[in-house]
């Protein structure tokens, strides 16, 4: 992206960030004028995910929220990373001091081979550094590797305030509380620590923050824990069709995402979040030869039950797009076939969508708001 658009978006996402009132009360959340532009992890196509680098380079391209997803260390702090497992986001397989943590874990019922969070104490995790996930297919972003630390909750926050002073833009936080009921197994309550940073941090009364996650049972504890804050709302993230809330797992119920994304079980989540937000894959469905189907109704059944509507995660390579929006090389950047499936999902309503490349994100809104004002 060249420098002149990053700062025509800059500019671009200001106003598109519109609050309401974290109590429901039956009635929808005010939709954000244009749909918001939600920073995946940074802005993880350019910069290795989840670094300050990262959500630096995503407000610089117009991202109105920057995401954290949080895990504990082994002495109760929460930092950005993806998983607790890190072996694939960081350098710790070259750290030889560090040979012994290697382990195996079951989360959420997958096995897992590598190095978790949870071993490592704040000092330990800050010696290493961040590495691209995806690798080769990203060679801007693993040009960085080596570069950054793992940041911490609280250095996030500090960093927000800063940007924001200096900008002059008001950028929001979407922190993802990760693995609730399986850190809980461990002694970790994820909730009790992010509700203590909400304390320690005014910027946290102020900024629009959204949280999510892809449980239910957090998510209902975080609404009476943050009721009467009017800069929150809370996200229902949902996952594939046949897979269910891990807390629901360890509670015995019989309840799956694909339930939970009918107007019957939206509804139901609008009783305690403001947001649904599936894979766009559950907006713009894929047909058997992966090429794009017609748009469900699923942002018009989430408006009706009162909820908006997102989604993730737009990528700009081909690999992570429909068959008939690939124009290459599997590995290849196709920004006109994101810029095309984004479009498809801002016409049909959205009300924000995670993307990677966030310049991407701003240009498809830019582009619509246009379309309308020659309409």
């Amino acid at each position: 992206m060249d420098a002149s658009f990053s700062r025509r978006t800059v500019l671009a996402g200001t106003a598109a960030l519109a609050m309401a009132p974290a109590v429901r009360g039956g009635t929808m959340p005010r939709r954000p004028a244009s749909p918001l532009v939600l920073g995946h992890r940074g802005a993880c196509a350019l910069r290795p995910e989840h670094t300050l680098a990262s959500y630096e380079r995503a407000i610089a391209d117009g991202a109105d929220f920057i995401e954290p997803d949080l895990v504990p260390t082994k002495d109760g702090h929460l930092v950005a990373r993806h998983e607790p497992n890190i072996a694939d986001t960081t350098d710790v397989a070259d750290h030889p001091e560090f040979a012994d943590r290697r382990a195996t874990r079951v989360i959420d019922g997958q096995k897992q081979d590598g190095w978790f969070t949870t071993d490592f104490t704040l000092a330990e995790l800050q010696t290493l550094r961040a590495r691209e996930r995806l690798g080769a297919l990203r060679p801007i972003s693993q040009s960085f590797n080596g570069q950054f630390p793992v940041p911490t909750l609280d250095e996030i926050v500090g960093f927000l305030q800063a940007s924001n002073a200096r900008t002059g833009r008001t950028v929001g936080l979407i922190p993802e509380i990760k693995h609730s009921t399986w850190f809980a197994s461990l002694g970790f309550d994820m909730e009790a620590l992010f509700l203590a940073a909400v304390r320690r941090h005014r910027l946290l009364h102020r900024v629009p923050l959204i949280v999510q996650s892809f449980e239910v049972s957090n998510l209902k504890r975080l609404r009476k824990a943050l009721r009467g804050m009017a800069n929150v709302q809370l996200m229902q993230l949902l996952d594939d069709d046949g897979a269910s809330p891990a807390d629901a797992v360890a509670q015995g119920q019989a309840l799956t995402y694909r339930e939970m994304a009918t107007p019957a079980g939206l509804s139901a989540i609008a009783g305690y979040a403001d947001w649904a937000a599936p894979a766009w894959s559950r907006i713009v469905p894929l047909a058997t030869d992966g090429t794009s189907a017609p748009v469900t109704s699923f942002i018009a059944d989430a408006h009706k039950a009162g909820l908006l509507a997102g989604c993730y995660t737009f990528r700009p390579e081909n690999r992570f797009l429909p068959k008939d929006l690939r124009n290459g090389p599997e590995n290849a950047r196709n920004d006109a076939g994101c810029l095309a499936l984004i479009d498809r999902v801002i016409a049909a309503g959205i009300d924000g969508f995670f993307t990677d490349d966030p310049a991407l994100g701003r240009q498809a809104v830019l582009r619509r708001k246009g379309m309308h004002a020659r309409g």
